[in-house]
């Protein structure tokens, strides 16, 4: 894929973009170079003579040569110094066979291949998200063998798989989020037509696909796209350079983030994105890079017929990423929710160290579950300073929350990649589990999670470079220790052990008290389906009660509708004043006017 695509956006009066020159159904070699006083084309090997490529207006270079599947190929692009660069892949690469370093390929996916021509899509409210790494979910670690386990998470009651980012990245494996060469899929998980097969079986399923997709920043290892011209932003963001969004050739910089985007939905039929860190985007722009894409995404989805998602990573607190265009916001579909997980985590685990410091109470709890934030316009002692924006619960519904008892980030950002089943008791998972699933927000599992997998999720990278291997080590012990947490902890991303150590083992499925726990997912979930008043999406709704702060009366009652669920979060049995039927409970018993809990005991009661 070496030219853009010319989706035109609807009211393009407020939504002008630089229209590249390069016609997207040209099939001949193409690259944007704007800087470059030459560039030639290498084929098939990377000591082949370059063939020199004709100027086109916008920056543009082509060449008169067809891209012929499965033909390698690059670029050497001289600059202003005249220096010529070694043979470099295609910034549009949709496939990298030898690495990030190597030639790129031409590569089309085979249309005839796909059998979800009944797929109608699904939207993200109603949904439960199942995140998962390709190369530690299965034993094979490949996207092919982790088709042989969606079956089980189609009996879990999953509806949308998302995956962690399978861009191509320098190394065997890692987390993906140093990524170089964006429109291409990491080889090492089966390339680009594994992820087809991967995407076809989810459907074939009736689970969709989001795909965790990074627009922020680019790896250490194999970018070169400042060689081809102004990509990146002369600031520096918290992961090295930010992309150029509104500066000198920013057109065609978000031109290229954009088709990235619309690539994955409409060529790999993905149903939803999540895009990494949106924080770290940093546009002066009148209209902002998020919100001209998701106008093209709204295009896209009209043409194609069926619903596709964009989903946050955001750190601000700030409602207007999910408020809707018309009320003066991004119109983004979803964000992740953080508050939540803090608050939740912070109550049954006792943790406060880092930014955990303003969470634990019954109170913080109770405000994040009727108004998604706890930081609302309110001072943050982690980040010693006011953070946040109220939520307008009328506007704004909790199903564009994603909410979770843990994340890859809040595991694997731990030194040694604990799982809260490492820490907690099997009942205090199962409290957390249910105060999500019964919440008004879209909930969402870690790979894992539902049976209480033993096994750590650790931060792990491959990197070939000793400097940068060095470099890595270094950066986690300083993070770890902002955390409070020992150094001689920190597991060594770079040891293969780590990595290892890191895939799910499924034996622990059927063992003991794995398997109640997997049962009781299965049942809260199923739950959660059956009963309409769990799933309502709206805040305003949702009322808390709170009993003190003493280990013998720290109980939470969260009331939807006809429905209650009561939590105990105390260390010691509690009896909570409630009358009601007993639908689900664990750990709890319900009486004529009361529920006695076991320390961590939940029920979900009907109340009238």
């Amino acid at each position: 894929m070496t030219s853009p695509s010319q989706a035109t956006p609807p009211d393009t009066s407020a939504l002008a973009t630089t229209v590249p020159a390069a016609d997207p159904r040209d099939e001949m070699f193409s690259v944007w170079a704007p800087a470059a006083r030459a560039v030639g084309l290498v084929l098939d090997s990377p000591d082949a003579d370059p063939v020199p490529m004709r100027r086109a207006p916008g920056g543009w270079w082509t060449s008169g040569i067809p891209r012929e599947q499965g033909r390698d190929y690059g670029f050497v692009v001289t600059g202003d110094d005249d220096e010529v660069s070694p043979p470099r892949p295609d910034p549009r690469s949709p496939r990298q066979p030898n690495g990030v370093h190597g030639l790129s390929r031409v590569h089309r996916l085979e249309e005839s291949r796909w059998t979800d021509q009944a797929w109608t899509g699904r939207q993200l409210a109603g949904s439960v998200i199942y995140e998962m790494h390709v190369g530690t979910f299965s034993a094979g670690g490949t996207l092919n063998s982790a088709i042989e386990h969606l079956d089980e998470l189609v009996e879990l009651g999953v509806d949308m798989v998302e995956v962690m980012p399978l861009n191509a990245f320098n190394g065997e494996y890692g987390w993906g989020y140093d990524g170089v060469a964006w429109f291409a899929v990491h080889e090492p998980y089966g390339g680009p037509d594994a992820f087809q097969q991967f995407v076809d079986a989810c459907h074939a399923r009736g689970l969709a696909v989001c795909l965790d997709v990074v627009y922020n920043h680019l790896g250490p290892s194999g970018n070169y796209l400042p060689e081809f011209g102004p990509y990146l932003s002369a600031a520096d963001g918290p992961w090295g350079s930010g992309l150029n969004l509104d500066g000198e050739h920013s057109g065609e910089v978000r031109r290229y983030i954009i088709d990235n985007a619309l690539r994955w939905f409409d060529e790999f039929h993905v149903d939803a994105l999540r895009l990494d860190a949106v924080h770290a985007l940093h546009d002066a722009s009148a209209v902002h890079l998020l919100e001209q894409l998701v106008v093209e995404v709204e295009s896209l989805s009209t043409h194609l017929g069926r619903p596709l998602s964009l989903i946050a990573e955001s750190d601000q607190n700030d409602p207007r990423t999910v408020t809707a265009r018309e009320g003066g916001g991004l119109g983004l579909d979803g964000q992740w929710d953080d508050d939540v997980h803090h608050a939740v985590h912070a109550a049954v685990s006792g943790e406060r160290q880092g930014y955990y410091a303003d969470f634990g109470s019954l109170e913080s709890l109770r405000q994040v579950l009727t108004g998604a934030f706890l930081h609302a316009g309110t001072f943050s002692t982690f980040r010693g300073r006011v953070h946040g924006r109220p939520l307008d619960v009328g506007r704004v519904p909790g199903s564009r929350f994603v909410a979770y008892t843990l994340t890859h980030d809040q595991v694997g950002n731990r030194a040694a990649g604990d799982r809260p089943s490492m820490n907690l008791t099997p009942q205090q998972q199962l409290a957390k589990a249910a105060i999500v699933l019964c919440s008004p927000f879209t909930p969402m599992l870690f790979q894992g999670e539902e049976w209480g997998a033993r096994t750590p999720f650790c931060f792990f990278t491959s990197h070939p470079e000793p400097e940068l291997a060095e470099a890595v080590r270094e950066g986690r012990t300083r993070e770890f220790a902002a955390m409070g947490w020992d150094p001689e902890t920190v597991a060594d991303p770079q040891d293969p052990e780590t990595f290892r150590r890191s895939v799910l083992d499924r034996t622990e499925q059927s063992v003991d008290e794995h398997a109640e726990i997997l049962r009781t997912y299965r049942a809260l979930i199923a739950l959660r389906k059956a009963e309409p008043e769990l799933s309502d999406p709206w805040l305003g709704s949702v009322r808390v009660d709170c009993g003190v702060e003493a280990d013998d009366n720290r109980w939470l009652v969260v009331h939807r509708g006809s429905l209650a669920l009561v939590v105990n979060l105390g260390t010691e049995p509690s009896r909570v004043p409630l009358a009601g039927e007993a639908v689900f409970a664990s750990g709890a018993v319900a009486d004529d006017d009361s529920v006695f809990c076991q320390a961590f005991g939940f029920a979900v009661l009907r109340t009238r």
